[in-house]
């Protein structure tokens, strides 16, 4: 464990450091000790740990002044607590809280927040390259988005959950970066070819114009809190059944990027997701047809969302384990484009 800048930073490969660290906050019993420390999960964000005790698991999770998986990149400190926030938020709404690990703790001074480990679980990012197996979740996580773009909070929570400086990091990386021809991301390193196939996109004026109004409404406040995040690296099942839950329940984790904004923000980034993976189109019909929001969702304005997030990526920073030549990123690129362009088209 070292100290930097203000606060103390733990570390996986030292126990007895992170030991002494949960005996100060009381977050040990008398006579507990730390047998293990593991990572726990792949952890984009933050430094996330599994804590075995001789009586239990636990989740430490830690935000530090950058991005864990790609130190270069800054991101806001104290991005746990907003994920902390969040979690005090919504448990008080059962049916979104009953999917989402428990809330044990925190430490405000140290940016650490204890949650209940879920035991051995994986995410849905084998989705990506899983044959087009059925995806027996999909229903169960609409209905999820559901109820809580449904849920109303009083307007101190919706105060304490602007997160602006989480979607100031976001908008960077989901609008805005990807699209610069000088941004140093070396794509033909990723996919030889890359390079020529996103420079045309990024010389459509019509395409960089809608997606900068998209990033315009994603930094307005709106009516609904929104996870942020929705993604199949932010789901997870169990690796086999646990007593009455089996591998096809859903748990969704991660809500640091949560603010309140559009409905249609968290369904795109779904539905952006389910078409990187190779899905048909009858799949997101299936998307809409399970999530009953309100009447005023807009289904074209998230299909808006789902082109940027297809094209995010495939051209930015954030990339994702899909195994995919050049010629069906070009594919998921042009469909991009319709998504953003005419999610009419989209609509059937």
């Amino acid at each position: 464990m070292e100290n930097q800048t203000h606060y103390t930073l733990l570390q996986v490969d030292q126990p007895q450091a992170v030991e002494a660290y949960l005996r100060e906050r009381a977050w040990l019993a008398p006579g507990e000790s730390v047998q293990q420390l593991s990572p726990a999960g792949e952890g984009n964000m933050n430094l996330t740990l599994r804590v075995t005790t001789g009586s239990r698991t636990f989740i430490v999770k830690q935000s530090r002044p950058w991005v864990e998986k790609y130190p270069s990149i800054p991101a806001p400190e104290d991005r746990v607590l907003m994920e902390v926030k969040f979690y005090q938020a919504v448990s008080h709404f059962g049916e979104i809280a009953e999917r989402m690990p428990r809330l044990l703790g925190c430490d405000e001074k140290n940016f650490v927040a204890l949650l209940e480990d879920l035991g051995e679980t994986a995410d849905f990012t084998d989705l990506y390259n899983d044959g087009l197996a059925p995806f027996a979740p999909l229903h169960e996580l609409c209905q999820w988005l559901a109820v809580l773009h449904g849920a109303e909070f009083d307007s101190e929570t919706r105060q304490r959950l602007e997160n602006n400086e989480m979607r100031k990091l976001n908008h960077e990386h989901l609008y805005c970066y990807p699209l610069r021809h000088d941004n140093g991301l070396d794509l033909d390193g990723i996919t030889p070819g890359l390079v020529a196939v996103a420079a045309e996109l990024k010389g459509d004026a019509a395409y960089l114009r809608a997606v900068a109004e998209l990033g315009a409404r994603y930094l307005e406040n709106g009516p609904s809190l929104l996870h942020g995040d929705f993604y199949p690296g932010s789901w997870v099942r169990y690796t086999a059944a646990q007593g009455e839950a089996s591998s096809d329940d859903v748990w969704v984790i991660d809500p640091e990027f949560c603010f309140f904004g559009p409905a249609e923000f968290d369904l795109g980034i779904l539905v952006g997701h389910l078409l990187l993976a190779g899905r048909s189109p009858g799949l997101v019909d299936e998307v809409f047809a399970n999530y009953r929001g309100a009447a005023s969702f807009n289904r074209e304005l998230a299909l808006r969302f789902a082109g940027m997030e297809i094209m995010r990526r495939l051209i930015g920073v954030a990339q994702l384990p899909l195994i995919a030549d050049l010629a069906k990123k070009e594919a998921l690129l042009a469909t991009s484009r319709e998504l953003v362009l005419r999610p009419e088209s989209f609509i059937r």
